[in-house]
């Protein structure tokens, strides 16, 4: 039986997270996001994106999820940030709460179903919380039934905001779900 942890995402992590983000988006948003977009998740500059989010600091955290010796999944969240680049608290449409947002969380299919989505959300609010947010909030590809029930299961709704994206061959709707930081992380072993 191999113990299910997560943890802050390190250096050596950057490729296990570019090869998990890129598989499971290849897999999960095929018909949704055009096939170049999609290479280029394994791109160099993909690889230095998420290097400088595993390093940014500063309430940014990348957390990883494993499962023995085997990364399985990660997660990104930070303060969320208005559309005219402000911190959240001061959004219009957020209200005055500090508010967090879940910018990935990603566990590979092979992996899913053993509760390291749930550990990932609910370390990611562990952190979240410390850093002052009371709130989060995350964008779902409207098509996305998976990860819209995903965060359901975590008390998390869609708040009726919707924004829609050009992927350069096309549009991807998505949804922005919220909800209460006050997940806990519960010990899990498997």
């Amino acid at each position: 039986m191999a113990t299910a942890a997560v943890r802050p995402a390190t250096p050596e992590d950057v490729p296990e997270i570019v090869r998990i983000q890129a598989d499971t988006w290849t897999t999960a948003y095929a018909g949704l996001v055009p096939a170049a977009a999609l290479e280029g998740l394994r791109s160099p500059a993909a690889r230095a994106a998420w290097a400088a989010a595993v390093e940014a600091g500063d309430g940014h955290h990348v957390l990883v999820a494993t499962e023995g010796e085997w990364t399985v999944g990660f997660c990104a969240a930070a303060p969320a940030v208005a559309p005219d680049g402000a911190v959240a608290p001061s959004a219009p449409t957020l209200g005055p709460e500090a508010w967090a947002e879940i910018s990935a969380l990603l566990v590979e299919p092979r992996w899913g179903r053993r509760g390291h989505g749930g550990r990932l959300l609910a370390a990611a609010a562990t952190h979240l919380r410390a850093d002052g947010a009371r709130y989060g909030l995350a964008w779902v590809p409207e098509a996305d039934t998976a990860s819209r029930n995903f965060y359901k299961s975590a008390g998390w709704t869609p708040d009726g905001t919707v924004r829609v994206l050009d992927t350069g061959e096309g549009e991807l709707r998505e949804v922005r779900v919220t909800g209460a930081l006050d997940l806990e992380l519960t010990p899990h072993t498997h």
